[in-house]
């Protein structure tokens, strides 16, 4: 399915450019496959656990605008 031209174009964006090409193409992945894709019990009990320790302690949020800006900075 690749093709030399599609396989390289991309290498000519930058960092964050491909950072963000490839959150685009996820999201279309996950808007298609939503309804196809199934959680295991356990992976359903794992964000059930996870919900339940950040509603017991918010302050340990990382608002997603912190950490996008770290990654897109290339700091820690």
């Amino acid at each position: 399915m690749s093709t030399p031209a599609i396989s390289t174009e991309y290498l000519k964006l930058s960092v964050s450019e491909r950072i963000q090409l490839v959150e685009d193409i996820w999201d279309s992945i996950a808007a298609e496959a939503s309804e196809t894709i199934e959680l295991s019990q356990a992976q359903k009990d794992e964000l059930h656990r996870r919900v339940a320790e950040h509603r017991a302690d918010p302050s340990t949020a990382v608002p997603w605008e912190q950490v996008r800006s770290r990654l897109f900075s290339g700091k820690s």
